[in-house]
C-alpha cells in the first residue's frame, strides 16, 4: 500500500476474493458457445487460453529466479526478502484478469477485432514502431511523473516498497496506476486495430512481449549475454538489462525507462553505476554456504508449496488445497522428474549474523523413502550430497525430515567412517529435539505417556526426564520391558499406565488411533518428523520439534513444511547453531550432541520457544 493511498488504489474486484474471476464468466461463456456452434473466431476464442499461458510464462520466472538468487549466481541484490512483500506480491495476477477484460471489451466494441488473421507483418511492424515511439516516450515522462512526491506518496511508493525485487514486482501497482499504463498499452493496439492492420501475432504476442520484459527486468539476477552487446553495441539503448532496472529501485532518481533505455540516454538520467553494475552482476560467481540443512518433498503436491512453486503457498504452512488437484498433469510431470534427477538442488538462502546458510532438498517424495526398491537411491544420493558439500566447502550439513530416520543417520554414521579426512560435518539435530520436547513439558509434570517408535530421540528423553524423578509409562508389557532393557538409568522411572496422563510424548509410527484413550484437556507434543494426521478438537497439540527465529535471520519468505512463519524446525537450526559455535563434532547415528549445551547456545542466538499449537 502506498504510504498515502489515493483514489481508485485498491483494485474494484478486491471483495470477491479468490472468486474475482467469476467477472469474466459471461465472455467465457459467450466465446465458448460461439466457438463451438456458431463460429470459429480465434481472436475470441484464444483470450481465455492466452490468460493460463501468462500465469504459467510468470509463473516459471518466478521459479527461475527464486532458484538464481538462492544459488547467488548473478544475483544483483543481496538484501532478503520478508513475508510482507510476499503478501504485497500476491494479487498479482490482477493485471492478467484486467488485460482478458480489456481485450473482451475491446471485441465487444469494435466490429473488426473479430476474425483477425493469425500474422501481418506490416501490423507487427507497425506495433514495434508505436511502442518503440509513442509508449515508450509517454511511459518515460508518465514515470517521472510518478516519483513526484505527490503521486509517489499516493500511487507509485506501493511499487517501489519492493526493493529486492522478484518478477511478479513489475505489476504490484495501485489500480489507478495500471490504468494509466494500460492507456499506453493500448495505443498500438487500437491503432493497429482502427486502420486494420491488426493480427493475433500482433496482439497477443504484444503482451506477451511486455509480460517478458516485465519480468525479466524485476527478476534479480543477471543474465543479459555480454556477447551480444559487444556484437549489437546499440542494443544497450533498446533494450534494458535486469541490472539497469534494478538500480532504479534501489537509486529511485535514475532508470526510468519502460524497456527501452534510450530515453533515459537522450535525457541524462542513466544511472552512471549501470555498466559497472552489469559486469558485477555478470560475473558474480555461486554461493559456497557454512551450512546446508537437507529435506526432502513430501507429499505430491508439496511440490507446489516449495519456495520455487507458488510464492502465495509457500508463504504460509503447508496445507492440503482441494485446487491442487487440478493440477494433476504438473504433479504427474514433477513424479517423473523425481524419477530421472539423482541429485539435489538449491531450496533457499538464508543469512544469519556472519553465516551464510541454505537448504538442498533432494527430489524424493516420502511415499519413496518408505518404498524398499528407492532404498539404496536414497541413501547414495544423501552420500553424494554430503560429499558435493565438502567439496563445496560446507562446514556443517544438517539432516531433515526422513533424511535422518535412525537407518539412513546410522548410514551416514558408517559412511563418516569410512571418509575420515571429510572436513564437513553431519548433524541430525537429536539433541536439539529432545531439549526442546523437554522444554516444552509444563512445569510441575510429574508423568508423561510415550507413544511411538523407541528411537535414540525417545530413549534421550527418558534417561533425561528419568533424571528428573519424572515418571514415563507406555501402554503394553512388552514395551515396558524393552525400554527397561534399553533404558541406561540404574533407576528408571519406568510403568504402565493405568491412569492415562495428561501428557503425551509422540513419535514416529504412533497409532494415532490411540488419542481416543486420552483424556479431555490432553496436551500432545510430538517428537516425530511429521505432525499427527488426526487432531481431537477438545486437546492441544504442540507443533513438531522447532522454535521461533531471531529477527536477524534474514530472507524468510517461505514456510517450512506445515511450520508457521519465521518458525525452524529443530533439525535445520542445529545445522546452524553447530555452524555458529564451529563445533567440531558430528552427531548422527549412535551419537547424541549435549543436550543442555545445544539448548542454552540456541536460547543465546536468539531462538525462542514455540508455544503450543491449538
Amino acid at each position: 500500500m502506498a504510504s498515502k493511498p489515493g483514489i481508485l488504489t485498491n483494485w474494484p474486484w478486491k471483495p470477491l476474493g479468490s472468486f474475482k474471476y467469476v467477472i469474466l464468466s459471461p465472455w467465457i461463456a459467450h466465446s465458448l458457445y460461439t466457438f463451438i456452434w456458431v463460429e470459429q473466431d480465434p481472436t475470441y476464442f484464444l483470450i481465455l487460453p492466452f490468460m493460463f499461458v501468462r500465469m504459467l510464462h510468470n509463473q516459471i520466472w518466478i521459479s527461475i529466479s527464486r532458484y538464481q538468487t538462492a544459488k547467488g549466481k548473478n544475483r544483483i541484490i543481496d538484501k532478503g526478502l520478508e513475508f510482507d512483500q510476499v503478501d504485497r506480491e500476491s494479487n498479482w495476477d490482477d493485471q492478467i484478469l484486467l488485460t482478458a477484460l480489456v481485450f473482451y471489451i475491446i471485441y465487444t466494441l469494435f466490429p473488426m477485432a473479430a476474425n483477425l488473421p493469425w500474422w501481418r507483418t506490416d501490423g507487427v511492424v507497425l506495433t514495434t514502431i508505436l511502442h518503440a515511439g509513442p509508449v515508450e516516450f509517454l511511459y518515460y515522462w508518465l514515470h517521472r511523473a510518478l516519483h513526484h512526491h505527490y503521486l509517489y506518496s499516493r500511487y507509485h511508493s506501493h511499487h517501489h516498497s519492493s526493493i529486492v525485487t522478484e518478477p511478479i514486482t513489475a505489476v504490484i501497482h495501485p489500480f489507478a496506476e495500471m490504468l494509466a499504463y494500460f492507456t499506453l498499452f493500448l495505443i498500438p493496439l487500437l491503432t493497429t486495430l482502427v486502420v486494420k492492420k491488426s493480427s493475433v501475432a500482433a496482439s497477443f504476442g504484444y503482451i506477451f512481449y511486455i509480460d517478458f520484459m516485465n519480468n525479466m527486468g524485476h527478476c534479480n539476477f543477471e543474465f543479459f549475454p555480454k556477447k551480444l552487446l559487444s556484437y549489437f553495441p546499440q542494443l544497450k539503448y533498446l533494450s534494458y538489462t535486469p541490472s539497469f532496472h534494478s538500480l532504479h529501485h534501489t537509486k529511485f532518481r535514475t532508470n526510468y525507462s519502460l524497456f527501452m533505455p534510450i530515453y533515459d540516454y537522450i535525457y541524462g538520467t542513466v544511472d552512471t553505476s549501470s555498466d559497472a553494475t552489469y559486469e558485477a552482476c555478470l560475473n558474480r560467481q555461486e554461493e559456497s554456504p557454512d551450512a546446508v540443512h537437507l529435506t526432502h518433498l513430501t507429499t505430491f503436491d508439496s511440490i507446489f508449496q516449495l519456495r520455487l512453486g507458488f510464492a502465495s503457498l509457500a508463504s504460509n504452512p503447508q496445507t492440503s488445497k482441494w485446487y491442487l488437484n487440478l493440477m494433476w498433469p504438473f504433479t504427474m510431470f514433477s513424479m517423473l522428474m523425481t524419477w530421472f534427477s539423482g541429485q539435489a538442488f538449491v531450496l533457499e538462502n538464508n543469512s544469519f549474523k556472519d553465516l551464510k546458510v541454505q537448504c538442498w532438498i533432494l527430489p524424493r517424495f516420502k511415499t519413496q523413502y518408505f518404498a524398499k526398491k528407492h532404498n539404496i537411491t536414497v541413501k547414495k544420493m544423501i552420500e553424494e550430497t554430503i560429499m558435493k558439500a565438502d567439496l563445496s566447502g560446507v562446514k556443517v550439513i544438517s539432516l531433515g525430515l526422513l533424511n535422518q530416520r535412525q537407518e539412513l543417520s546410522t548410514h551416514c554414521a558408517l559412511y563418516i567412517q569410512r571418509h575420515p579426512n571429510m572436513n564437513i560435518k553431519v548433524v541430525d539435530g537429536s539433541s536439539l529435539v529432545v531439549a526442546i520436547i523437554l522444554n516444552s513439558i509444563p512445569k510441575g509434570t510429574n508423568e508423561v505417556l510415550l507413544r511411538g517408535k523407541f528411537n535414540k530421540i525417545a530413549l534421550a528423553i527418558i534417561n533425561a526426564l528419568c533424571s528428573k524423578n519424572v515418571q514415563v509409562t507406555v501402554l503394553y508389557m512388552d514395551e515396558l520391558k524393552e525400554l527397561e532393557q534399553r533404558v541406561t538409568m540404574s533407576n528408571p522411572c519406568l510403568a504402565l499406565s493405568i491412569n492415562t496422563p495428561k501428557i503425551w510424548l509422540v513419535g514416529d509410527e504412533w497409532d494415532e488411533d490411540e488419542q481416543m484413550q486420552a483424556s479431555e484437556g490432553s496436551l500432545f507434543i510430538p517428537f516425530s518428523h511429521f505432525p499427527p494426521k488426526k487432531m481431537r478438537k477438545d486437546c492441544f497439540y504442540h507443533y513438531t520439534p522447532a522454535m521461533i527465529t531471531p529477527p536477524a535471520l534474514i530472507n524468510m519468505h517461505s514456510c517450512e513444511n506445515w511450520l508457521p512463519r519465521r518458525v525452524m524446525s529443530a533439525w535445520r537450526i542445529a545445522g546452524i547453531i553447530h555452524a555458529l559455535e564451529r563445533w567440531n563434532v558430528h552427531e548422527c547415528g549412535d551419537i547424541m550432541f549435549d543436550i543442555e549445551k545445544i539448548w542454552e547456545a540456541s536460547i543465546r542466538h536468539g531462538y525462542l520457544p514455540l508455544k503450543i499449537q491449538h
